[in-house]
């Protein structure tokens, strides 16, 4: 087919544009940002700088083509978004435009990443009891700003369904993480923020490492490979309400650094904890009844054997970075 993947320089976008031309399917991968600046580059696909907050580039992009990955946004970890609550609910423009170019353009299959933030905060304030299922979104209290306009952006999605035919499906990412990624500048997820510190004190570059919040937040995490799974298994059901593509294996913050020492063969480290920054929900994970019944699938990449690979993937970044500064 055809393809259009928006967000193609962004991290799960990169991946996804990957596998599509692996599988023989003709590219078209998206992003405002300058290719240089794309994490991931793909010569077969056809590569374009386009700004789709914008009508006339969302249109642009869903021309001659038959699926639409909507992957683009502005977001980042829990400080980003704490810190750019207009910025990513600003998000919400390439959404309607993308929507109303692939009904223009006759795109017969529309995909939208949602996100975990939606959920309802209340479902979220202990440790126990965290899985989320879909329905937990209602009544809604997603997080503010992100969660907001990722539930707007779900609802968009299902009216254009019933008022103008597109099918549309649509996923809840839960911290998806792997290679390839943002690892420091702000915007990165506590996967890669604890490989990089875990790096930074294996080198001596630091001489403790920096927890927010307590340690005991808890969250499930999905390795890339998994979400890329779960996106096209969705994508080729029958299934257009919004489903979980998340990981049920629950860990703590701090079991989360641990395990990235563990990665990186330290046996030992001193902590401090931050209690004045972003800290995020006190638990959530995915309930994946839903997507197993749905799909006939569950995430399966164990915490242990994604952190190893993200691990070695951001080390070895971060040594090459400091070899070219010698």
């Amino acid at each position: 087919m055809n393809i259009l993947v928006a967000g193609a320089g962004g991290f799960i976008g990169g991946h996804l544009v990957s596998r599509l031309i692996s599988e023989g399917h003709q590219v078209r991968a998206v992003d405002k940002k300058a290719l240089g600046d794309w994490y991931q580059i793909h010569p077969k696909a056809e590569n374009l700088v386009l700004d789709l907050s914008l009508k006339a580039e969302a249109y642009k992009s869903t021309e001659n083509v038959e699926w639409v990955f909507n992957l683009a946004a502005d977001m980042g970890g829990m400080g980003f978004i704490e810190a750019n609550k207009a910025l990513c609910m600003l998000s919400s423009l390439i959404n309607t435009h993308l929507l109303m170019g692939s009904v223009e353009n006759k795109v017969k299959r529309y995909f939208f990443s949602s996100s975990a933030c939606v959920y309802a905060s209340w479902h979220q304030q202990t440790s126990v009891d965290i899985a989320l299922k879909e329905d937990d979104a209602y009544p809604a209290e997603p997080e503010d700003g992100y969660g907001w306009e990722k539930l707007f952006g779900e609802r968009m999605c299902r009216h254009f369904s019933e008022d103008f035919g597109l099918e549309v499906r649509i996923a809840r990412y839960h911290n998806v993480y792997g290679p390839h990624g943002t690892y420091d500048g702000g915007r990165e997820k506590a996967p890669a923020a604890a490989c990089r510190k875990v790096h930074e004190l294996a080198t001596g570059a630091a001489s403790k490492i920096q927890i927010w919040g307590d340690g005991n937040q808890v969250r499930s995490f999905t390795y890339i490979t998994d979400c890329i799974d779960g996106t096209l298994k969705l994508m080729n059901s029958e299934y257009s309400m919004p489903l979980n593509i998340g990981s049920a294996e629950s860990i703590t913050i701090q079991q989360l650094y641990d395990i990235a020492l563990k990665a990186a063969d330290v046996s030992q480290a001193e902590f401090e904890y931050d209690f004045t920054a972003p800290q995020g929900v006190r638990g959530r994970s995915s309930e994946n009844t839903l997507c197993r019944e749905t799909l006939g699938w569950a995430p399966s990449v164990a915490i242990d054997e994604g952190i190893r690979l993200t691990y070695a993937w951001i080390s070895q970044e971060l040594n090459s970075r400091n070899n070219l500064k010698i």
